[in-house]
């Protein structure tokens, strides 16, 4: 497949995977989704249509049905599957927050040894996610104690075909580090949410379970697992652990609404 191609396959991945346990609606060349729990930005923004050109009046529309809502208006996309998009919501007043590397899997992995003293197990139990989703909310700096919906969010992606993964220590079974793979959609999977606890970190743990992550999506017969590297520093963790950077993605908002 050429790189565009795997472009346009996230790009497609992450329309039909963002309005799960979402509320959702097209407007005009957008996809919108919004969260009813929470206002975390990073859970609720719109998608493009490929090759969008947005009206101002599509951007207004969109605006409204955020604002409407409590939410920021923000979009998350490749830029290069809607080129003309980024000047068009510049000049509504959108800002850019972030651009963030996009990375695929190539399976040319380094070759590391598993952190000390830790283990990694596939996250199926009650107890098992809650403790996944405890380690994120920590690892993530969520403010307040983790709330049940945290651990039944990752039951539903286990629902959905995902994989979540826990590390923890093996003598203590204090739990370490999660991560999870999403629910696949034309054999396609994003690895997201690696969230390793302070006192556990610089051991290789968020390399570990990316490797487990995605030598379980490969079985599974996923053959297109990508990520969103935070930065260039947790990019070359995952270079190390079997990915390439082939683009990047566009974090957009409008702050002032």
């Amino acid at each position: 497949m050429t790189a565009a191609g795997d472009l346009q396959r996230i790009q497609a991945y992450l329309r039909v995977a963002a309005p799960r346990g979402r509320e959702h609606l097209q407007i005009g060349p957008f996809l919108a989704t919004f969260n009813r729990e929470s206002d975390n930005p990073y859970l609720n923004y719109a998608i493009p249509d490929d090759d969008a050109a947005p009206s101002r009046s599509d951007i207004d529309a969109l605006v409204d049905a955020y604002t409407h809502r409590k939410r920021t208006p923000r979009l998350e996309y490749i830029p290069t599957i809607a080129p003309a998009g980024e000047g068009v919501l510049g000049a509504a007043g959108f800002e850019p927050e972030a651009r963030t590397p996009l990375m695929l899997y190539t399976g040319v992995a380094a070759a590391n040894a598993e952190p000390e003293g830790i283990e990694i197990v596939t996250a199926r139990t009650d107890e098992e996610l809650r403790d996944a989703a405890c380690v994120q909310w920590e690892a993530y700096r969520e403010e307040g104690p983790m709330p049940q919906r945290a651990a039944d969010s990752l039951r539903r992606a286990l629902d959905a075909g995902g994989i979540v993964v826990l590390a923890r220590e093996r003598a203590s079974r204090e739990p370490a580090g999660a991560g999870l793979c999403t629910g696949p959609h034309d054999a396609t999977t994003e690895l997201a949410a690696i969230g390793v606890r302070e006192g556990f970190r610089r051991r290789g743990i968020a390399q570990a379970m990316t490797r487990r992550l995605t030598e379980e999506a490969t079985a599974r017969g996923i053959d297109n697992v990508f990520l969103m590297a935070e930065g260039p520093d947790e990019a070359r963790i995952y270079v190390r652990a079997g990915f390439e950077p082939i683009s990047e993605v566009l974090h957009i908002s409008l702050t002032s609404a």
